[in-house]
């Protein structure tokens, strides 16, 4: 059986580990990024390069793309070379980028009026999920363009769930944030409380990593707090403009999230002080330094 053609755009931290998978598979997989030379590990390994995203889109079966803010959404999707100019009938596009659902909903009518399937498929498991290949894919739009992607999705994701219409999956992130943005206010103050408590904080994890304070963040993000490795997993200027996105829906929903306003101004802090490109888990800082 002849596999798709993939254009991939965005290959940042979790979306070069995931040309990455379906590299190994086979995949015949175009890319492009902003700048070539981050592309260029990919393009050894076999990837084909694209000098724009409409270049990226043309002639594809499935294009996929993870990007760093909304309006970059915007501007790969619709812009002057983008992939709707180019984007063949029947293709299916699919936005990895945690981003508006609104903008979900717009781009699956737009792709729909060119005929062309469009799903939004935010992800989550970080740096280490996407080398891994045990991502969680929250999809949402049309059920037949999902199970015909599952095959491929299946290549970097172990928890592949089909969400809904069009929105839902990005929806389904914020969710997902929303308890990444309270749980991690929970492990730096547990962290800095055992530090100031003068406990052995590699103990401490043993003992509590395992019980009912047990969390990815914990288990993942404390060790590297605990060496001082702020490298991004996922950074800070990204995980901000997702609690914006949540803030935002919410209030249009009329609903109240005080613990996300609180994450979110705190990581502002951070923010100001210059460690918007590093991780998540740079939040101990606020804490500790």
């Amino acid at each position: 059986m002849l596999q798709e053609k993939i254009g991939f755009i965005g290959t940042g931290v979790m979306g070069a580990s995931i040309v990455k998978h379906l590299l190994a598979a086979e995949y015949d997989v175009t890319v492009y990024t902003r700048t070539k030379e981050k592309a260029q590990g990919l393009i050894e390994l076999g990837a084909k390069w694209a000098e724009t995203p409409a270049q990226t889109a043309e002639g594809k079966d499935i294009i996929f793309t993870m990007v760093g803010f909304p309006q970059d959404v915007e501007e790969v999707y619709c812009g002057e070379n983008g992939i709707f100019q180019t984007a063949k009938n029947g293709a299916i596009v699919v936005d990895m980028t945690t981003s508006q659902p609104t903008l979900a909903k717009k781009l699956y009518t737009l792709a729909k009026d060119k005929g062309i399937a469009s799903l939004d498929a935010p992800v989550s498991g970080g740096d280490i999920g996407a080398q891994n290949g045990t991502l969680s894919i929250m999809v949402g739009g049309d059920e037949e363009a999902f199970e015909k992607l599952l095959p491929v999705f299946e290549k970097f994701g172990a928890n592949i769930v089909f969400q809904g219409e069009a929105g839902s999956g990005q929806h389904t992130k914020m969710c997902n944030q929303l308890l990444i943005a309270t749980n991690m206010i929970g492990v730096c103050e547990s962290i800095a409380y055992g530090l100031k408590a003068g406990l052995d904080l590699d103990k401490v994890m043993k003992s509590i990593s395992t019980g009912a304070a047990g969390s990815w963040s914990l288990t993942n993000l404390g060790p590297k707090m605990l060496k001082g490795n702020y490298d991004p997993g996922f950074y800070i200027k990204h995980f901000i403009k997702d609690m914006k996105i949540a803030i935002d829906e919410a209030d249009n929903m009329g609903l109240d999230l005080p613990g996300v306003k609180l994450s979110k101004e705190l990581y502002n802090t951070l923010l100001e002080r210059g460690y918007g490109d590093n991780g998540t888990q740079t939040l101990i800082k606020y804490y500790i330094d």
